[in-house]
């Protein structure tokens, strides 16, 4: 299976990435999309769209969120005890 170029490969592989969390993949597929002749302002333009597209369903959960609270969800992070500031015995944190 050998339809997709190896331009076309590496772009496919930098969105995966992007869209996995996986750094170490984002760092290989760069390399590889350099190698494979993609310019940095190409990578880059993928990245951000890829960033874009992955965007989406975040902001889908965070606004079912806010419209099933009292208090939208972006007031709520500024307040005491939010996520990512909690005591030192949490168990879980974002």
């Amino acid at each position: 299976m050998n339809i997709l170029n190896p331009r076309e490969r590496e772009l496919v592989a930098l969105g995966a990435s992007l869209a996995s969390n996986c750094v170490p993949c984002i760092e290989f597929h760069i390399q590889e999309a350099r190698k494979a002749g993609l310019t940095d302002a190409e990578i880059s333009e993928a990245v951000e769209l890829a960033d874009k597209i992955k965007k989406v369903p975040a902001d889908k959960v965070l606004e079912a969120a806010s419209r099933r609270l009292s208090t939208p969800v972006d007031e709520q992070s500024a307040a005491p005890g939010a996520c990512c500031s909690l005591t030192a015995g949490a168990k879980s944190c974002c």
